[in-house]
């Protein structure tokens, strides 16, 4: 058994994950009370409350071999305003280094927003990976990004759209760390041999039994939302097999004249509009008497947002009821209901169109690859639920990369001395002969 700590904890995947491969949490800090309930709940730890407050008195945190954390993702995200490390919650990260050079276990690993990796964040993953090296952690300068759906359920995949970054690095020392930089991603982001990610199916993979009737209300939906769902079928029935576009089809830019304001559009959005003004004129007819129906709610008086249509189902049947939807700031998305796009902190959660209803936050949990069989929101079933599992690792991926990434290592860690062999001998690995320790420089 290895020991590990588990940082900006959320409701404990990362406990999920490196418990079911011998793992025992010997520390965990959540300061959000909700999620820290639940972690109690289902680990039976207190969370403590800051990071921020550990690591001014690291005497106060236990020795152990891993130190695990999912730091914020919301000054990295591209749903946010990206300013990375110059926001509070980007600089968090820095409570992790203090107590990695304090403590030295012998692995990190760290998960955040695939953005984080990307080119308006060069600056934070210079920084944080910088930062690691010069704590002795080797890591690689090339990210590891991986999926829960490029997995078979048999490796612990779940159907679920999920690219996220993972850190991982491994106690060295500072020599070493600083020269030892040109390295593979851990795991490469690819689909695992012999699984073909179209055999995933949400009804199959992810759904439980509909709640008793008194409950299911709450996952039922609105006249409101229906209706919108019900007024873009009338269009999909009206326009047959004509081929559908790639690009978000926005019912308020269907007019023969450009609108106002054009000229000073931006070029993305204009382009937008360039398109769907030439799918209206391609098909005014269908469109204009699709438009003249009469309805309660007419579409004019429908949200901005519900007035736009991203058909991202292929040639699966032309009917929203049949698929996987979620009703986005971007417009009404719809997909085949294989693999569902990722979870988010935001009020986007996926319906499931045969059963029209959202998905429960149980369910959600099974998309972050949670066994719903012993993990429990112990009856505190809100929308903080779904925030939860939008913030959430998957635990599936989490142990994936966590086992390639020691494999990987296993002399570099046996190096570490008994924290290190812990590691090796609970996942079954044979711990190598090595006749130096790791350094701290």
């Amino acid at each position: 058994m290895f020991d590990f700590v588990d940082y900006f904890a959320g409701v404990g995947g990362f406990h999920a994950a490196l418990g079911g491969l011998g793992g025992r949490a010997v520390q965990a800090c959540e300061i959000d009370p909700k999620p820290a309930a639940i972690y109690e709940h289902n680990w039976n730890l207190k969370p403590e409350k800051d990071i921020r407050e550990l690591a001014r008195r690291p005497e106060a945190i236990p020795d152990h071999s891993v130190l695990a954390g999912g730091f914020p993702c919301q000054p990295f995200s591209k749903s946010g305003r990206q300013l990375g490390v110059a926001e509070d919650r980007g600089t968090l990260f820095e409570d992790i280094v203090k107590i990695l050079e304090a403590k030295q276990p012998p692995v990190v690993m760290l998960e955040n927003v695939r953005n984080l990796a990307g080119p308006r964040q060069q600056v934070a993953w210079q920084r944080i990976v910088r930062g690691l090296r010069e704590a002795g952690y080797r890591v690689g300068s090339k990210p590891t990004v991986f999926s829960p759906h490029l997995l078979s359920p048999e490796s612990g995949g779940a159907p679920q759209v999920r690219d996220r970054v993972y850190i991982l690095g491994v106690l060295v020392g500072r020599d070493r760390a600083m020269t030892e930089v040109d390295l593979d991603p851990v795991v490469p982001h690819v689909v695992e041999e012999g699984w073909n990610v179209g055999n995933w199916s949400i009804e199959a993979d992810v759904l439980l039994p509909d709640p008793p009737t008194t409950e299911i209300q709450r996952y039922k939906l609105s006249a409101d939302e229906i209706a919108w769902i019900d007024t873009w079928n009338e269009l999909l029935a009206l326009l047959g097999d004509a081929k559908l576009p790639g690009f978000p089809m926005w019912e308020f830019a269907w007019h023969e004249r450009r609108p106002n304001g054009y000229s000073t559009m931006p070029a993305w959005k204009q382009r937008f509009i360039e398109q769907n003004r030439n799918f209206y004129l391609n098909r005014k007819a269908v469109i204009d008497a699709w438009r003249s129906r009469k309805r309660e709610i007419p579409i004019s008086k429908f949200p901005a947002s519900r007035r736009k249509l991203e058909w991202q189902a292929g040639s699966g049947e032309r009917d929203l009821w049949k698929h996987l939807m979620q009703l986005r700031p971007s417009g009404i998305r719809v997909k085949q209901a294989t693999y569902a796009p990722a979870l988010v902190a935001m009020s986007q959660t996926p319906i499931f169109g045969p059963r029209r209803r959202r998905l429960t936050p149980l369910e959600t949990a099974r998309l972050q690859g949670f066994d719903t069989t012993s993990f429990s929101f112990n009856d505190q079933l809100d929308s903080a639920s779904y925030k939860q599992m939008g913030n959430a690792v998957n635990v599936g991926v989490v142990r994936h990369v966590f086992k390639a990434f020691v494999e990987n290592n296993a002399d570099d860690i046996a190096a570490c001395g008994a924290a290190g062999t812990s590691i090796l001998e609970s996942l079954g690995i044979a711990v190598p002969l090595v006749t130096t320790s790791v350094v701290a420089s």
